[in-house]
């Protein structure tokens, strides 16, 4: 159990600061035991039947291949078991209104990867509007962040030799026309800020070479990164140039290809778009202006020209309320969508050119989640063609297409069942946290009375600004639900389920709070007679891990079993790991004193103390990727270690690829929730 080699005079104090080196021999020693020991205790024959079959499921070809149109052809990448990696192919929308569609390939990720004996996973691609035979496409080595990026031809279907390519790097680029590029890369001398992102906007000509490209926007080095992209719909030519000071920090300024000319003067904490002449502005928290105070959370609209002179006279496009929030929107052509949780619920206005009142966008479900967006990746382009996918976590997908407004949503795919629900019902609950707070959450289980004995598998994320909804959930739902257990989602505060207050109640020195919804939503399961603490297993990935590694610490005796996967955990150093700096809005920084004061309370690397006689703990399995280079995999290795070492039944596991997810392809990341699915069972001694 105290498989570690401490090394006193490590900085910070740290006994296990060697397990921060990804690639150290010492490293690479101990996870090989590690990963032995993990799969010894629960690799065996259950395993790997459950990854094979969830491997199956995730590779159907009847699953549905979603699509974006560009000029006239629809895209899809897709994967399945011949195909592991990936086709990026195209067909036409008759075509794909087929049961068998004909598809034609433009990248065999796979012949790729081969030809080139590169560990190449797919990392997107972007058509260039002018000419959409030219291409950027990313190419990621092992699924992390950072990607190679090629300009690909579409004609000869091949990467052009003399064409734009940019090296590994946590690099974006935008097409101006087809022979220029926007690029934010933090490749070259002082380039890259101190959370590993581009510090500059250069404008990127054809025949030059990327050194001599001008930067058209800079930002300072501790900023968190920097954008730019070309405004649609708007002539003359503009481009709009974004800063981020920090997380939820924004500055934005209009301006051309010789540079950024004009900020425009608003708060910091907003997020803004320009779509033609219509600038659109959301605000985290209230702004009281031209005489007007509006809501925090509200969407406002207001023609640039006018706000440029002065204006400040907004259209509220949409108003909030405490359970009533503002998701997204997407603009098609000249109408914007808006995407709203209504109590939980997905509701869809729409707002047209003409300045009308929003209006309902009628025939989609109000349960469950629907996601609708532009058929087009162009919207400047869109004809009103609307795409929407429907779900709810005992209904698989459902991708429907709107042409107008005035007609009725048409069925256009339909995702095979992966588990039965027939005797599976969802109900709706809440628990009361700490200070009073009503936390709600989604219960997915067998239909009829409680047995008080309930295998729970119990989920939550609680974390910037992210709403956690009831989708489908292949995995879950089969080696799960389908055996006969529970499955519980939380609502925790620090998501974005009520909008900007509900993430607020859960940020900085609040971010225990959100750790106390989740327990008291453990609690409430046990007050309900659905199960008892030792019956429920518990997960959550990144900054889910400082959720369940608190769980660990601080909530041991309401749980049976934790899975703590990609996990942040360690609250001194992550900002000095890999992206860790761009998250000092959501937690603090623990080189400032006063935060440090509360982040050590909820640093369960710094929390965890040997077992207390005659209390029980339950076992925790923390499983990382080598390949993950947004969340450093030291978070989890050192959490392990030091569990090891004061004496807890702690498991890990660590692949060698994957990136900030669960596996570079369907049969890897089937591997990776089928081990924990595993572990989690064991852990509560339920025999499934």
């Amino acid at each position: 159990m105290t498989d570690v080699r401490p090394t006193p005079e490590a900085p910070d104090d740290d006994p296990y600061l060697w397990l921060e080196e990804v690639e150290g021999d010492q490293a690479l020693a101990w996870i090989e035991r590690q990963n032995g020991r993990t799969l010894a205790a629960f690799g065996g024959d259950v395993w790997k039947d459950d990854s094979a079959i969830l491997a199956g499921l995730l590779d159907r070809p009847d699953n549905i291949p979603f699509v974006r149109r560009r000029g006239d052809l629809l895209y899809n990448f897709w994967k399945d078991a011949d195909n592991p990696r990936g086709l990026w192919r195209t067909t036409t929308l008759e075509s794909y209104r087929t049961k068998s569609p004909k598809w034609s390939v433009g990248l065999d990720l796979d012949e790729l990867a081969r030809q080139e004996g590169e560990d190449w996973i797919w990392s997107g691609a972007s058509l260039c509007s002018e000419d959409r035979n030219r291409a950027m496409i990313g190419l990621s080595p092992g699924g992390s962040d950072a990607a190679e990026q090629r300009e690909f031809d579409m004609v000869s279907r091949t990467f052009k030799e003399d064409g734009f390519r940019l090296p590994c790097a946590k690099s974006r680029t935008s097409w101006l026309d087809k022979d220029t590029l926007l690029v934010m890369s933090p490749l070259g001398e002082d380039m890259e800020t101190t959370s590993g992102y581009a510090r500059t906007a250069r404008l990127w000509q054809r025949g030059k070479t990327f050194d001599a490209a001008p930067v058209l926007f800079d930002v300072p080095i501790d900023y968190m990164l920097v954008g730019a992209a070309r405004v649609l719909k708007r002539d003359p030519e503009t481009l709009l140039f974004v800063a981020l000071p920090s997380f939820f920090e924004r500055e934005y300024w209009i301006g051309d290809r010789s540079g950024a000319k004009q900020k425009l003067e608003l708060p910091e904490d907003v997020d803004a778009e320009l779509y033609g002449e219509t600038l659109l502005v959301r605000l985290r928290t209230a702004w009281q202006t031209g005489g007007t105070e509006y809501a925090a959370g509200a969407l406002l609209a207001i023609e640039v020209g006018r706000f440029l002179n002065g204006d400040r006279d907004f259209t509220v496009a949409f108003r909030p309320n405490d359970r009533r929030v503002l998701q997204y929107w997407v603009w098609v052509g000249d109408d914007l969508v808006l995407s709203i949780l209504d109590n939980l619920k997905p509701v869809f206005h729409v707002l047209n050119s003409a300045g009308q009142q929003p209006a309902k966008l009628s025939g989609l479900p109000e349960l469950g989640v629907v996601n609708v967006a532009c058929l087009d990746a162009d919207p400047e382009d869109s004809d009103g063609t609307l795409i929407g996918n429907a779900q709810d976590p005992l209904t698989p997908p459902t991708l429907m297409i709107q042409t107008s407004r005035s007609d009725d949503w048409d069925v256009l795919k339909q995702a095979p069942e992966a588990f039965d629900a027939q005797d599976l019902e969802c109900t709706r609950h809440e628990a009361t946290s700490s200070d009073g707070e009503q936390i709600p959450y989604m219960q997915i289980g067998p239909k009829g009375n409680p047995t008080g004995e309930a295998p729970v598998h119990l989920y939550g994320y609680g974390g910037f600004e992210v709403a956690i909804q009831p989708n489908y959930r292949i995995g879950i739902g089969k080696l799960w639900l389908e055996h006969g257990g529970t499955s519980v989602l939380a609502n925790i505060r620090g998501g974005g389920e009520f909008g900007p207050g509900w993430h607020e109640a859960g940020r900085r020195e609040k971010k225990r709070l959100s750790h106390d919804d989740f327990a008291a939503v453990a609690a409430d399961l046990v007050a309900r007679g659905v199960t008892r603490p030792e019956r429920i297993a518990a997960e959550g990935g990144s900054n889910g891990g400082i959720l369940i590694s608190n769980m660990f610490t601080r909530f041991p005796d309401r749980f049976g079993a934790l899975f703590c996967t990609i996990p942040l955990i360690d609250m001194r150093r992550y900002t000095k790991l890999l992206a860790g700096a761009s998250w000092i809005a959501e937690y603090g920084d623990p080189d400032v004193p006063e935060d440090w004061a509360f982040l050590q309370t909820y640093s369960a690397y710094h929390q965890a103390q040997p077992p207390k006689p005659g209390k029980v703990y339950p076992k925790i399995l923390l499983a990382t990727t080598r390949r993950d280079d947004r969340v450093h995999p030291g978070h989890a290795r050192k959490m392990a270690a030091k569990l090891h070492a004061l004496g807890h039944e702690a498991y890990f596991y660590e692949p060698a690829a994957g990136g900030h997810g669960y596996g570079k392809d369907n049969s890897e990341a089937a591997a990776f929730t089928a081990l924990g699915f595993r572990f989690l069972r064991e852990g509560i001694g339920w025999k499934a």
